[in-house]
């Protein structure tokens, strides 16, 4: 065998041991569950849910004109991730330690306000995202506050709503706001308090929107 065959063939047989070595490696690591793979998980993932759930098998039917279309609100900053805010002071917040959102706040709210405004108001709600064209009543907000005020130990939900006519023509603006106490401020606690506060301002949007028809 030509001397560059020999050096080839070695180079080949070097590399499968190499490659050999490094699948048993991993294969041991798996096994005794040394390996990782991406972030650590957090000790728990938090949501909110609706205290007012339409029945199954009920239809609504409406024109797009008389449906009402819920965006997605805006959230301020300190809220836009999966943490969950703390705020500390005026000019600081922290998060709740070991706990993640299973959604963003906005989305988690959206979808709680317009099942609350479904069953409050009987009428068709629907996501803008889902359709091209929006020629009904459009709901459009700000979330301000989801989390803990550390302060006053207390679950605060905040939302500016502005609720504009099929036409255009006429716009109507106005803060909601409901806070909820807390004993503790862990993973174990802050997601049912958030919870109901996100209830109690969803129930005071719907009843506003109402009264508005």
């Amino acid at each position: 065998m030509p001397p560059h065959h020999k050096r080839a063939h070695a180079q080949r047989r070097s590399s499968s041991r190499m490659a050999g070595l490094l699948l048993a490696s991993i294969a041991a690591l798996l096994s005794t569950g040394c390996v990782r793979i991406g972030a650590k998980p957090p000790s728990t993932l938090l949501t909110i849910s609706t205290q007012a759930e339409a029945p199954a098998g009920e239809t609504v039917t409406a024109t797009r004109e008389q449906a009402l279309f819920i965006d997605l609100p805006t959230a301020a900053r300190a809220i836009t991730s999966l943490r969950v805010a703390v705020q500390d002071s005026p000019t600081s917040f922290a998060y709740v330690k070991n706990a993640l959102w299973v959604d963003s706040p906005a989305r988690q709210f959206q979808s709680v306000l317009a099942e609350t405004v479904r069953v409050r108001t009987g009428r068709l709600v629907l996501d803008p995202g889902q359709f091209l064209a929006r020629r009904g009543q459009v709901l459009e907000g700000n979330l301000l506050e989801f989390g803990v005020d550390a302060a006053s130990k207390r679950a605060v939900v905040t939302y500016d709503a502005t609720l504009a006519s099929p036409d255009g023509q006429q716009v109507m603006r106005q803060r909601f706001s409901a806070a909820v106490p807390l004993s503790r401020i862990d993973a174990n606690s802050v997601a049912p308090a958030i919870s109901q506060a996100a209830n109690e301002v969803a129930t005071a949007v719907a009843d506003w929107i109402r009264l508005q028809n």
